[in-house]
């Protein structure tokens, strides 16, 4: 059975689209002068939604800032096209790149490199972090569907029967979920004193809508019985089982709690020099009728997880477990500080026994392709199953993975989840298989793309060939026995000889404290012992390195790019084209990548917003001002540059088209994305050979540009004071 919607299936054979082949770069491109944003933009926007779901190939396993295949098809359309018409044409037609190749040197989860080889373009993948790689790799791979099944049929009859008994009520029932809540002893108190329970409220589970659903679940502080409340209506708790009543509100207020003895002090201070101790306090089981029940822990949950504490001591060496401790960092200080200092902390025993048997049997399991993708997603099951998660209650996906925040945020209120699964569960082994992984391989044998008809995107099938390459080595690449090469290693040097790449497509690292290999090293710490690829870095402590594109320092972020940006220099041929997405709120981040640009020998031909990866986000939904747009830097060498514009005015003139563009594709552009596209419009003068200016009197123009498109535009910034008697 398909996994894909029903009415994204074409209207009848007879609607097979127009193919079209395009084997070279042109000297003047629709990327540069004639960018169909509104086009593109508007079939982003409807990926961004559920990009799982559009693009499940480059989704089977977590990577950070996924970018929207439909930009990166637009743009690829756009830089072998001509006009607007061409392009737009080429983006909704059966579009051919053979030969062509591309290179995309932060190749992140594989978008270019999907979207290129869907195109029939040869594709080289390159990034520094080898969990990238490993996401890449699924999004290109050939999977024998047999041999999927068989694969992970064996898993299961090894694990799956240990796993469900260690998941159980004691009348058999499947237990969905643990809850635990975290302990802290108060420094005042004397030794021995109970120590508090960190709960903000007693309220543990409510619906994703409360206000239409106010009925919740909440344990009573003294007994521990679950008792139902009104979260609209109710502010204290009645228990039915010890009688007693207590306010809903718990005994913390953000980082302080509060004893019962009166005594308050800081949460951090009560913990000392080791993390939480965890008590578990409820649990949600599923009855035979399938209706979910919340109920207390009681001694049998307590000896059941006793038992996998005996089990994970007596089988540890024949276990796959975690290695290696966290280092300092601004994605890892909350964590340290918290007093977790290694991987294996991450996980009770209960978890750590069942991810142990379930990661020993994907380790001895034949090698090939279709391993690799069951060990991508037992990776990728691990996010969902480790005490920084919590529950997000009824009505939506019930666990909140632990990379919810963009940093390593410890959980007062952690949730245990099941990690083989029922087909009721979230974030598990056996429904991820079917939601990430078969959703991916169906996907690949016949992709879909969502093109423009009748003035709105829709799924079409037909328009892109299936992602099922042979991956291999740059020998193997440079011979042409293999469309795809993917490797690990800085992009400060490719091992690809000079002016042999047509198109060089990417989304770097803009300048900020984000540093992916901090958060990746989670997945690392169990990677290591199951070595899913050939050269995968199986002695490195860390998936941190020295040249990473990431720093909040201006002038190390401009130097690494800079080693990168040269080196695509290098290998792009005469008449290529190096495109990318960026967004940067500070203009120092802007100034730096021109002037890196300048220095590399590559000159700013275009700058053209379009929407960017995540409708979604918290992270970027919370902020003063968030952004929705990205802008597509487009660059050709010195000598094959045709600029759309040379002046502040014309440049001016042209990102505020572009901006009136996306918001007539209904994306809302606020005062983040004209700071953004205009700034990077203007400061992109300094590349042109003819420029005499600095880069600081462009950056003095462009905040005078950004004020007067933000007013043509209607928008403002929500840093800026709203005048008095306005609301």
């Amino acid at each position: 059975m398909t996994v894909f919607e029903q009415n994204s299936m074409p209207a009848g054979l007879g609607d097979a689209p127009a193919r079209i082949a395009r084997t070279s770069v042109p000297s003047v491109s629709a990327l540069e002068v004639q960018f169909p944003a509104e086009v593109v933009s508007a079939a982003a926007e409807r990926e961004s939604w559920r990009k799982e779901v559009h693009r499940p190939a480059t989704h089977t396993h977590k990577w950070w800032a996924q970018r929207l295949g439909s930009v990166f098809r637009g743009i690829l359309a756009s830089a072998v096209s001509e006009s607007e018409r061409e392009a737009v044409e080429a983006y909704g037609s059966a579009l051919r790149l053979p030969d062509l190749v591309v290179c995309d040197p932060f190749a992140g989860s594989g978008t270019t490199l999907a979207e290129a080889a869907k195109l029939g373009a040869r594709v080289v993948g390159r990034d520094i972090n080898p969990v990238a790689t490993l996401v890449q790799r699924q999004a290109l791979a050939r999977w024998d569907r047999d041999r999927l099944d068989r694969a992970f049929e064996a898993v299961e009859s090894r694990v799956r029967a240990e796993i469900d008994e260690l998941h159980r009520d004691r009348h058999g029932r499947p237990v969905l979920y643990y809850f635990w809540v975290a302990l802290a002893s108060c420094p005042r108190c004397p030794a021995g004193a109970e120590p508090v329970e960190l709960f903000s409220r007693y309220v543990f589970s409510q619906h994703a809508y409360p206000r239409k659903y106010p009925t919740a679940r909440a344990t009573c502080p003294h007994c521990h019985a679950v008792v139902p409340v009104d979260v609209v209506e109710d502010s204290t708790l009645t228990c039915g089982d010890c009688g007693r009543t207590s306010d809903i509100a718990g005994p913390v207020n953000r980082a302080t709690m509060t004893c019962p003895r009166g005594h308050s002090s800081k949460v951090l201070d009560a913990l000392g020099d080791r993390p939480p101790v965890l008590r578990m306090y409820a649990k949600q089981v599923l009855a035979a009728d399938g209706s979910r029940v919340y109920e207390p822990i009681d001694d049998f949950d307590l000896e059941l997880y006793a038992e996998s504490g005996r089990r994970l001591a007596r089988r540890r060496e024949e276990l796959v477990l975690p290695v290696g401790s966290l280092e300092g960092g601004h994605n890892t200080r909350q964590a340290i500080r918290w007093n977790y200092r290694n991987w294996e902390q991450f996980f009770n025993a209960r978890q750590l026994y069942s991810l142990g048997i379930l990661g020993a049997a994907l380790r001895d399991l034949e090698p090939g392709p279709e391993r690799e993708a069951l060990i991508a997603l037992f990776s990728g099951v691990l996010e969902f199953n480790n005490v920084f998660c919590s529950f997000k209650g009824e009505g939506t996906g019930a666990v909140r993975h632990m990379f919810s925040n963009h940093i390593l945020k410890p959980e007062r209120m952690p949730l245990e989840a099941h990690p083989w699964g029922t087909p009721a569960s979230s974030g598990a082994f056996s429904t991820l298989y079917r939601s990430r992984i078969i959703r991916a391989w169906e996907y690949k044998r016949r992709p879909h793309d969502l093109v423009t008809v009748s003035g709105a995107p829709e799924r079409r099938f037909g328009l892109s060939e299936p992602l099922e390459c042979e991956l291999g080595d740059s020998r193997a690449f440079s011979e042409g026995s293999s469309r795809a090469y993917v490797g690990t290693g800085s992009s400060a040097t490719v091992d690809l000889p000079d002016d042999s790449v047509d198109l060089v497509i990417t989304d770097p690292p803009f300048m900020d404290n984000v540093h992916y290999s901090e958060l990746a090293d989670f997945f690392h710490a169990w990677l290591r012992n199951l070595k899913p690829f050939d050269g995968y870095p199986v002695d490195e402590a860390t998936t941190r390195h020295p040249e990473e594109v990431q720093s909040a320092d201006p002038a190390e972020f401009g130097r690494a790019i800079g080693a990168v940006w040269k080196e695509c220099a290098r290998i792009l041929k005469p008449h290529g084209l190096l495109a990318f997405t960026f967004h940067q709120a500070r203009i120092d981040g802007w100034k730096e990548l021109v002037r890196a640009l300048e220095t590399a020998g590559l000159v700013i031909t275009a700058v053209q917003p379009v929407k960017a990866e995540m409708s979604t986000s918290t992270v970027k939904s919370s902020a003063a001002d968030p952004s929705n747009l990205d802008s597509i830097v487009v660059c050709r060498l010195p000598g094959h540059e045709v600029p759309a514009a040379r002046s502040v005015a014309e440049v001016e003139r042209r990102a505020l088209a572009g901006l009136r563009e996306c918001r007539s594709a209904g994306i809302k552009v606020g005062y983040s994305d004209v700071e953004s596209v205009v700034r990077g419009s203007v400061l992109a003068l300094h590349t042109l050979p003819s420029n005499e200016r600095t880069v600081d009197a462009l950056a003095a123009e462009a905040d005078l540009a950004v004020a007067r498109a933000a007013e043509a535009l209607g928008v403002r910034s929500g840093k800026e004071p709203r005048a008095a008697g306005r609301s």
